[in-house]
């Protein structure tokens, strides 16, 4: 998308559209508002993309895909959160498939997408490997540490952490992501900053002014608020679909998760796209760490206060699957180039990943 020095009429109204689409729901209009809704959602899920850019352009690398990965997640926590306290002990697993799939997406759809479609395009391309390595690393502690290790403990059986246990993992991923965002912000900046590729238009347009700028700041809230909300809205609609095919229950999860993920999914292939690795790299990892970083600690406080168990430990075979896209992933970003044989490769662990939900 071109940036310009002011926002499009399209990119003020939509929001607006989607907003009262959400507000047509609560009317029961029938099945067939569905496709109002879809509409709708796709249309805010295009407009949060232009905002985040516009937003992005104005402050610079690594803070735009920091705040797009931050105001998603954050929104998603509150929408996972919320689903908790109405649900009471019976969402004990919610935290954990989300996260979960979250990962997954990121880590085999979004990044092999980014890999196979910059490849193609500019045949090999390169990175920088300091952040990469940074942030893999603190992706692999954290998804073990939450997700496989509580299956392995004896205070309590698993896949449950104790109170004390769950206490201080929360305290641990808070410390992981917040040091995490220390160095990508402050200390070592400089290990992820792209390379200005010359293909890309939005690079070299003009610094939108500090209004725009702050318009587009709110309109990206607006738009990532209503794209949650109306995934929520579509999921009975999914729910109802998804049992008629006679798929498990489970892909609902991801189909929601993958529409929750499209905003930055969007951003980081048109990076990519552009020869910008470093920043389709920089969002979706990022996005991987602010899920896991800032999801577990919040429902931790939720089941310490309420003192309902929670579930985090994944079954094995998801945890084969989570363990070899890690390892994957570390080794496609292990030399600071690629091409679109680690997209393919990435890819093919997402098929299987849906595939063997569907099959299991």
């Amino acid at each position: 998308m071109i940036i310009t020095p002011v926002l499009p009429r399209w990119s003020v109204l939509i929001p607006v559209f989607a907003w009262l689409a959400l507000a047509g729901s609560l009317l029961h209009f029938g099945s067939l508002y569905a496709i109002v809704l879809t509409i709708a959602l796709f249309g805010g899920v295009l407009t949060a993309v232009y905002h985040a850019e516009v937003v992005a352009h104005k402050i610079g690398e690594p803070f735009g895909t920091l705040l797009l990965a931050l105001a998603v997640t954050l929104i998603e926590v509150a929408l996972i959160v919320s689903l908790m306290l109405s649900g009471g002990a019976a969402t004990a697993g919610l935290a954990r498939d989300t996260v979960f799939a979250a990962i997954m997406i990121i880590l085999t759809g979004i990044i092999g997408l980014c890999l196979l479609v910059g490849g193609i395009r500019h045949r090999e391309q390169s990175f920088g490997l300091q952040g990469a390595s940074t942030s893999l690393a603190t992706l692999a502690a954290l998804a073990v540490l939450t997700l496989v290790l509580p299956n392995f403990t004896s205070t309590v059986v698993g896949p449950f952490y104790s109170a004390s246990q769950l206490a201080f993992i929360a305290v641990v991923s808070v410390v992981l992501y917040g040091t995490f965002v220390l160095i990508q912000t402050v200390r070592h900046r400089d290990y992820f900053l792209p390379e200005v590729a010359v293909s890309d238009e939005g690079v070299h347009a003009p610094k939108p002014s500090n209004k725009v700028a702050w318009c587009s700041a709110g309109l990206l809230i607006v738009c990532l608020v209503a794209v949650v909300l109306l995934a929520k809205s579509l999921a009975p609609s999914l729910e109802s679909a998804v049992a008629a095919v006679g798929a498990p229950k489970e892909l609902v999860g991801i189909i929601i998760a993958m529409i929750v993920l499209l905003p930055e999914g969007i951003a980081a292939v048109s990076a990519a796209r552009s020869n910008r690795l470093q920043t389709s790299i920089n969002l979706a990892l990022g996005s991987a760490l602010a899920s896991i970083g800032l999801t577990i600690p919040a429902v931790a406080i939720i089941s310490l206060m309420t003192g309902w168990q929670l579930s985090l430990g994944i079954d094995a075979k998801s945890t084969v699957l989570l363990l070899l896209s890690l390892i994957i992933t570390t080794l496609s970003l292990g030399t600071g180039r690629t091409t679109i044989m680690q997209g393919t490769i990435h890819l093919v662990i997402f098929a299987v990943y849906l595939f063997t939900t569907i099959v299991p």
